[in-house]
């Protein structure tokens, strides 16, 4: 690897001058400043790779600062434009955020060593496609998470189910068969427009698209209003509130309550459940959302983070070398391990397969979409159209006005003029 980073080094001219001196023998040490989010990472996980790096780059110092997510938009948009030596050179940033800082100009271009060293052919498309514009790779994939379809196991062995749906219609037949005696076949709430989402890709739609430089709302497509169609009927099967979300009230507190026989929701929302329904600890299984047929897992938003190097950045082999190294296999194995993510390429996920919530999740992330990637999508989510439209469908109004309506909504945000 060092040797492999030295050819690297030499082939930039501000460097030729530095070409054979090995790290630790007699260059100067420089210090690399990452800013990694709250709770991303175990403090004993970065020890062991802050030590790890260290030893292996014997001119590079490691700087790691933990950030908090609220705030944290302009927080890295005025840090991308400093020009002091404290200035992070790699930041961890939210899969969806990308684009609005590639439009600030603020990121450094990472496609070459994407394609050349990193295998990005093999990423995550939930985590690769959102860090892209313009066919440029500015967002490394580091870590995904998505949902899961959480499952009382005990509920299916009484309605005689024996194994987890593997197709949209066996999902739907055995739901309707869970819906019975009191307890809901599934509890999802109205405006879970994440999960509408998947259902969208898997027709084939999206919620947006972009043409010539221009993007427009897309829920008023054939393919999009089939997604809701099949969201309607799956709803239909629970008692989920049709005018709020999944966290109002907050559905952790609803399934632990006894009578739910499964939600859409992240693994990890599994020990919420057992934290205020202890009887539950043994009792519940996952498995990835469905898709059409069971070839192959339903598509779901792919959350997670990527990793950036700043333009300005006064150390970019340094900093290039640490996005290296945390987006390589040996690392993405060790904080898939002790985080319970999915790593960022689907070859890697056997190293979470003994773990039943997350191989479900690693199953799934395989399908993974992120939201649309232009810059202004955050303004969409602000005032989100998508969730009046669910509400409006689930409550009897006709789909096809009220696709458009949505989508005519999020064409105009998108332009930066929101009704």
């Amino acid at each position: 690897m060092r040797r492999r980073l030295l050819a690297l080094l030499c082939v930039s001219a501000s460097l030729l001058t530095a070409c054979g001196v090995l790290p630790g023998e007699g260059a100067e040490r420089r210090t690399v400043t990452v800013w990694l989010m709250k709770d991303s990472a175990s403090p004993e996980f970065l020890e062991r790779f802050t030590k790890a790096f260290e030893q292996g780059h014997g001119d590079v110092d490691l700087d790691i600062r933990i950030q908090q997510w609220t705030g944290i938009g302009e927080k890295v948009e005025a840090a991308l434009k400093r020009d002091d030596a404290g200035a992070p050179d790699v930041i961890e940033v939210g899969n969806t955020q990308v684009a609005q800082y590639v439009d600030k100009g603020g990121l450094d271009d990472l496609t070459l060593e994407s394609v050349r060293d990193w295998g990005s052919d093999g990423w995550l498309p939930g985590l690769a496609d959102p860090g892209q514009v313009r066919n440029h790779q500015y967002g490394i994939p580091w870590y995904a998470a998505n949902r899961v379809v959480i499952y009382r196991k005990d509920l299916f062995a009484q309605a005689g189910i024996k194994r987890p749906p593997a197709t949209r219609e066996e999902w739907l037949a055995d739901t309707e068969r869970l819906n019975s005696g009191g307890d809901q076949g599934i509890y999802l709430a109205g405006q879970d427009w994440y999960t509408l989402a998947g259902f969208i890709w898997d027709e084939g739609g999206d919620l947006a698209k972009e043409s010539v430089g221009h993007w427009e709302g897309t829920l008023q497509t054939p393919a999009a209003l089939r997604g809701m169609d099949f969201y309607r009927r799956l709803q239909a099967l629970g008692d989920g509130p049709a005018k709020a979300d999944e966290e109002h009230p907050p559905q952790a507190g609803v399934f632990a309550r006894g009578h739910v026989a499964q939600l859409v929701a992240v693994p990890g929302l599994a020990q919420a459940i057992v934290g205020q329904n202890p009887d539950l600890k043994d009792k519940l299984g996952f498995f990835p959302v469905p898709g059409k047929t069971a070839a192959e897992p339903g598509a779901v938003f792919t959350g997670g983070s990527d990793l950036v190097v700043r333009k300005k950045t006064d150390n970019r082999p340094g900093a290039v070398a640490v996005v290296a190294a945390l987006a390589g296999a040996k690392w993405q194995t060790e904080l898939a391990r002790t985080m319970n993510y999915v790593p960022n390429k689907t070859s890697l996920a056997g190293a979470v397969a003994g773990e039943e919530g997350v191989a479900a999740m690693a199953a799934g992330a395989a399908q993974g979409r992120a939201t649309p990637s232009s810059p202004e999508w955050a303004a969409v989510e602000a005032d989100n159209p998508i969730k009046d439209y669910m509400t409006k469908v689930l409550t009897g109004s006709d789909p096809a006005t009220e696709a458009r309506r949505a989508s005519r909504r999020i064409t105009e945000t998108l332009k930066g003029n929101p009704e």
